[in-house]
C-alpha cells in the first residue's frame, strides 16, 4: 500500500502554475536518467537549480496522466520533468512555418495490401447537352452537361464564366458563400480557353467549366483567410498542388468559397455560410467547413468546387445542401498547399451537381506530386456501365431503421430504388470499437497545427468562442499526454485491421448520411465515401451514403450513379428569390 502523503495537493497549487505544468507532466513517467550520456556540467548545474516543476505539481499531473508514483518515484523523476520543460521552452522559440508537416506520415493501407495498378482510359457516359435560351439557364447543370456545351461549342467558357460571376455577385454576399471573387483571373482564364478550344487544343472534360475552391487552398496573387481573423490578409507565394491541376484541366477559378473559422463548422469571420434551401433561417446553416462548396454548388452560383474533409466536413455539408460529395481515400490527393488540420486525417475532395461530375474532378487532381509523401500512384480507373450485379453490396440495416416514421419511410423508398436499379444489398454490422476515443488524435493534431496562435492569444480574435469552439479545444488539447495520442494512433491500427477484414467481403456498403457510425470510422481509416441527396424533411435535403475500399472510389461512384439515375432528387434545386 502507498504511503499516506503529508503534504495536502490544493494547499501549494494553482490555476496558472497546473496549466504550466501539464505539457511537461506528460513525459513524467519517462526521464532520460538510465540513458547512457555524459552527465555534464551543464546538466549537474540544471539540477541544482531552483525547479519550476515542483513535487505537488507533479503530484496534480498525475490524476492527468493516469499513473501514481510514490513520493520517491515523485522525487526521481522531478530533474527528467523540469529538464523536459526547458526543451519544450526551447521548441516554442523555434519558427516552425504552418505548411511544415511532421516527420511522421499515416498510410490508410495495411503492410503488404496490394492494389490493382491497372491503368484505364476514363470513359465518361454520353450525355445529351440541355437546349437552353439563355446561359442563365445553365446555371444548376451537371460537369458532364456543361462539358458536352463546351466541346462542341454551343456555349463559349467566356460566357459560362460571366454568368457564374454574375451569379456570384448577386447571391454570395446573401449567402455569406463567397470570400473572393477571382473576376480577373477568371476572365484571363476563360479567354485563354476559348482560344484553346477555337484551335482544337481541348483538354478534357473540365475545360472552361468555373469552379470555385474552399479559401483554405493557397493560390499566389490572391488572399487565403481560412475563414479566420487571424488570417484575414494571409497571402501565400505559391499555388496548392490541387489548384495548379485544375488550371492545367482548363478549369477556370471564379472565386474562393468560404469555409468554417480554420475548418470548423459553418461560422467564418463575415458569419454563418447560409443554406440555399432555407438562407433565412441561420440555424440551419450548411454545417461542416466546406460549408461555401457546397452552398455556392447547390445555388448554381459555380459549376464545381473543392472541399475538403477531416470528421464530416464533405459530407456533412453536401447531405445539408442537397449536393454529390466526394470524400477520396485519404493519401489520394496531394494537400500541398492545402491549410493542415489534421495531417494524419485531411482529404481533400470534390463538391459537384452529379456523381460522374465527382469522377471527372478526381480524375483530374489525384495522383502523386512530389510534395505530399502520403499520396499514392493507384490508378483510379472509372466505368459508369460497370455491372452491379457484378458488386458485393451490403447497408448498415439497423442504422436506416431509427427515427421517425418519416425518415424511416423516406430510407425505405431510397433502399427499394436501389434494389430497383439491380443492387442485391445484404445486411452488415459495422466494427464494435471504442472508436470516439480515438478523437484526441484530430484535436491534439489540430492543436499542434495551430498552437503559436494559441499561446500568444491571437485565437481570442476568432468569432466562436463557446465550449465546441476551437479555442477551447486548442487550449484543453494541451493537456493530451504525447503517449497517450500515440497509443491513440497504435489503436487505430487495430481499427483499420477491423475494417480491413470488413471490406475483404464487401465492394460497398450503404449508410444514411450524415449520422452514420461510420462517418468517423472511415475518417480515421482512410477509405472513401460519396454522399448525394435521397429524399427531404422538413424542406431540407437529406442524403445517403455509399463507402467503399481503400482507393476504390469507382466503386462507391458506381452504385452511386445507379441511384442517381433511378431517383429524382438531384435535379431539385432550390429557388433563390433572395431580397
Amino acid at each position: 500500500m502507498r504511503k499516506p502523503r503529508t503534504h495536502q495537493k490544493a494547499s501549494t497549487i494553482n490555476r496558472r502554475s497546473f496549466v504550466k505544468l501539464l505539457p511537461a507532466a506528460g513525459a513524467a513517467s519517462i526521464t532520460i536518467t538510465n540513458l547512457d550520456v555524459t552527465n555534464t556540467a551543464a546538466q549537474r548545474a540544471q539540477q541544482q537549480a531552483p525547479q519550476k516543476i515542483t513535487q505537488e505539481m507533479l503530484r496534480a499531473a498525475e490524476q492527468v496522466i493516469g499513473i501514481e508514483l510514490t513520493e520517491a518515484q515523485e522525487a526521481m523523476a522531478l530533474n527528467g520533468v523540469n529538464r523536459n520543460l526547458a526543451n519544450y521552452e526551447t521548441l516554442r522559440k523555434i519558427d516552425v512555418p504552418l505548411d511544415t508537416e511532421p516527420a511522421i506520415a499515416f498510410h490508410p493501407a495495411l503492410p503488404g495490401k496490394k492494389f490493382n495498378t491497372t491503368r484505364a482510359r476514363l470513359k465518361p457516359s454520353k450525355v445529351d447537352p440541355p437546349k437552353f435560351n439563355s446561359t442563365e439557364e445553365l446555371s444548376f447543370c451537371t460537369v458532364t452537361q456543361l462539358a458536352e456545351l463546351v466541346r462542341t461549342k454551343q456555349v463559349s467558357p467566356v460566357e459560362l464564366t460571366k454568368m457564374y460571376l454574375k451569379r456570384l455577385e448577386k447571391y454570395g454576399s446573401k449567402l455569406l458563400c463567397v470570400v473572393t471573387l477571382t473576376e480577373e483571373l477568371a476572365l484571363k482564364q476563360a479567354e485563354d480557353a476559348e482560344r484553346e478550344i477555337k484551335r482544337g487544343k481541348y483538354r478534357g472534360p473540365l475545360h472552361g467549366i468555373p469552379c470555385g475552391i474552399k479559401d483554405l487552398f493557397a493560390t499566389r496573387g490572391i488572399k487565403t483567410t481560412w475563414g479566420a481573423e487571424p488570417y484575414r490578409d494571409q497571402m501565400i507565394d505559391y499555388d496548392a498542388t490541387v489548384v495548379e491541376r485544375l488550371r492545367d484541366a482548363g478549369a477556370i477559378l471564379v472565386a474562393k468559397l468560404s469555409m468554417g473559422a480554420l475548418a470548423m463548422g459553418g461560422r467564418w469571420f463575415a458569419g454563418m455560410t447560409r443554406n440555399p434551401w432555407q438562407p433565412e433561417e441561420s440555424n440551419t446553416g450548411s454545417s461542416g467547413s466546406s460549408a461555401g462548396s457546397a452552398s455556392a454548388t447547390s445555388a448554381g452560383l459555380v459549376g464545381f468546387s473543392l472541399g475538403t474533409e477531416t470528421l464530416g466536413s464533405i459530407v456533412s455539408p453536401s447531405s445539408r445542401c442537397g449536393v454529390t460529395g466526394l470524400r477520396p481515400t485519404y493519401g489520394r490527393i496531394s494537400r500541398y498547399g492545402a491549410m493542415g488540420l489534421s495531417w494524419t486525417m485531411d482529404k481533400i475532395g470534390p463538391i459537384c451537381r452529379g456523381v460522374e461530375d465527382c469522377a471527372l474532378v478526381l480524375d483530374a487532381i489525384h495522383g502523386p506530386d512530389g510534395h505530399d509523401i502520403t499520396v499514392e500512384d493507384v490508378p483510379f480507373n472509372w466505368n459508369p456501365d460497370r455491372p452491379l450485379s457484378q458488386m458485393r453490396i451490403g447497408y448498415v440495416k439497423t442504422e436506416f431503421e431509427d427515427g421517425s416514421d418519416a425518415r424511416k419511410a423516406m430510407y425505405k423508398e431510397a433502399l427499394d430504388a436501389l434494389r430497383s436499379a439491380g443492387a442485391n444489398l445484404e445486411p452488415l454490422e459495422l466494427p464494435k470499437f471504442s472508436t470516439q476515443s480515438l478523437r484526441i488524435i484530430l484535436n491534439a493534431e489540430a492543436a499542434t497545427a495551430f498552437d503559436d496562435i494559441t499561446r500568444d492569444g491571437r485565437v481570442n480574435q476568432l468569432s466562436g468562442q463557446a465550449q465546441g469552439d476551437w479555442p477551447n479545444s486548442f487550449r484543453t488539447s494541451r493537456f493530451i499526454p504525447a503517449v497517450e495520442y500515440i497509443r491513440a494512433q497504435r489503436a487505430r491500427t487495430l481499427l483499420m485491421r477491423e475494417m480491413d477484414k470488413l471490406m475483404s467481403n464487401w465492394d460497398v456498403f450503404v449508410t444514411p448520411a450524415p449520422g452514420s457510425a461510420s462517418l468517423l470510422i472511415t475518417n480515421l481509416t482512410g477509405h472513401p465515401a460519396v454522399v448525394l441527396p435521397c429524399g427531404f424533411n422538413n424542406n431540407l435535403p437529406q442524403a445517403i451514403m455509399f463507402t467503399g475500399g481503400l482507393y476504390d472510389e469507382a466503386a462507391p461512384l458506381r452504385l452511386a450513379l445507379a441511384f442517381e439515375r433511378a431517383t429524382k432528387w438531384h435535379t431539385m434545386h432550390p429557388k433563390l428569390d433572395l431580397v
